[in-house]
């Protein structure tokens, strides 16, 4: 989630002229095992900056816990809100990460390109020795967990990128990032109506289309957790808390699309899932940060949220959440 210069929409791309557009340049050095950009896989070494209000950080807090990469990656927690400069660790003690031992993450950013130009955003993951950013490439981040970080997965891990399903998963990933994770955001920052009656009808043929993927099968690749579902999953949670009236997606609620709602209530109550949401937190930064949208800065007290934890049904589809892995046993630490 990205945090611009004055030109830039404080969801941190761009308003050009009528259509929201999304700045997607982000840092792309990536960990690896052989170390080809000069950051390899080491234990210990990085430390994974997120907000649990974020979307795009949810998704690596999520494959984190799957994977069970604590002892391996540590985790920072920035607040639910920020100013026009960075995203700030407003929650810990001092107001400072207590590794890393700074206020703002912007100052991880300026370590690694001084008066870094772009959206101070998060998910990223720091180097902890020099204090900078490797990387904030969000879709890569999750991914390179799955396949680089493989060494240091929890026994029981589960497969959620596995190599039978890639090709199908990218462009099953490329829809739902185009018209559903963004296509929320293209309605909530149109700068015309002509704009967001596209984005709405884009958004909501795309959720009727995952509704008719997801009537016949568990998960959206089939019978186990996969990537994918992590992807969909961050912003069905947020569907009816802000999408839906923040963002102006008001066509349904999700709880009025009884497939979508039985499925994300089969992943909430999934270990990984439900216990890295914090709905407070998600509520605070949409309302509190988009000014624009919402000026007065009223935070709503609804919706209830008792219903996440309702019998759900999908069981009666099959499949194993996990696939031949298990789930996560430790407490979660974000």
């Amino acid at each position: 989630m990205d945090i611009q210069g004055s030109e830039f929409s404080t969801k941190g791309s761009y308003v050009t002229g009528k259509e929201y557009t999304r700045d997607t340049h982000y840092i792309e050095t990536r960990i690896t095992r052989d170390g080809a950009d000069g950051y390899p896989v080491e234990a210990g070494r990085y430390r994974l900056v997120v907000a649990r209000a974020c979307p795009w950080a949810h998704r690596s807090t999520i494959v984190r816990r799957l994977l069970g990469l604590e002892d391996a990656i540590s985790i920072g927690v920035c607040g639910p809100t920020h100013d026009a400069r960075s995203w700030t660790f407003d929650l810990d003690p001092g107001g400072a990460d207590p590794v890393l031992g700074i206020e703002r993450l912007q100052e991880a950013y300026f370590k690694r390109t001084p008066g870094y130009p772009r959206g101070v955003t998060v998910p990223a993951i720091v180097d902890v020795p020099s204090g900078a950013v490797v990387t904030n490439n969000f879709p890569q981040i999750t991914l390179d967990f799955s396949t680089e970080w493989k060494q240091f997965h929890r026994h029981g891990a589960p497969d959620l990128y596995p190599e039978e399903l890639r090709e199908e998963m990218t462009a099953v990933n490329k829809r739902i990032f185009t018209e559903v994770n963004n296509g929320v955001y293209r309605c909530g920052f149109a700068g015309s109506q002509e704009a967001y009656d596209d984005a709405y009808d884009r958004l909501f043929a795309a959720l009727d289309w995952l509704t008719e993927r997801l009537a016949g099968q568990r998960y959206l690749m089939g019978e186990f957790i996969t990537e994918a579902d992590v992807r969909l999953f961050t912003t069905l949670v947020r569907f009816d808390a802000v999408y839906h009236g923040h963002f102006k997606c008001n066509r349904s609620k999700l709880t009025e699309m009884p497939v979508l709602w039985a499925y994300a209530r089969d992943l909430f109550q999934t270990t990984g899932f439900g216990d890295t949401v914090d709905f407070e937190q998600i509520k605070k930064h949409y309302y509190v940060v988009h000014e624009d949208l919402n000026p007065t800065q009223i935070v709503p007290k609804g919706p209830d949220t008792s219903g996440w934890v309702s019998a759900h049904g999908r069981e009666a589809l099959g499949g194993r959440p996990f696939g031949h892995g298990t789930a996560p046993t430790r407490p979660v630490d974000a």
